[in-house]
């Protein structure tokens, strides 16, 4: 079954990482782009999978839920990791909301600082913007 896109996004070649999640309208700062969608699963399972694959599409909802976005996604699981993100996750009443940090514009890349992954903390960001931390998760200091 092919992938249904969120309103408004389309995945493409990234300069980033792979694939990306692409605007394909205008979304305001402040305003919601998509919810992440995919499978729930618990924090057993998510245990699993980061155990049995190299690259995740995992985001924690609370302490035991969260949402494997590569199976039964919407094309949100596509968005990268960026040191300088357009948008930033917002968790309201059990969903998981990517929100516009600024105006994007159509054909724009949306990214988001991960922040904390499954990864280990020595996987490298390759997002290229000037201020690049050099990882994906952000070191405690």
């Amino acid at each position: 079954m092919p992938l249904k896109f969120a309103p408004g996004l389309s995945v493409g070649k990234s300069r980033i990482d792979g694939r990306g999640c692409f605007a394909t309208q205008f979304f305001p700062k402040g305003r919601k782009i998509a919810e992440y969608a995919g499978e729930l699963i618990s924090r057993r399972e998510v245990a699993r999978r980061v155990r049995t694959s190299r690259k995740h599409r995992i985001c924690a909802l609370n302490s035991y839920w969260s949402i494997d976005g590569a199976r039964g996604g919407n094309g949100t699981h596509y968005i990268n990791h960026s040191c300088e993100p357009n948008s930033y996750m917002r968790i309201t009443r059990g969903h998981l909301l990517f929100m516009a940090l600024r105006d994007i514009r159509p054909g724009e890349e949306i990214t988001c600082d991960y922040i904390s992954t499954h990864h280990p903390d020595t996987y490298r960001c390759r997002c290229h913007s000037p201020n690049c931390r050099g990882t994906i998760n952000r070191l405690k200091k």
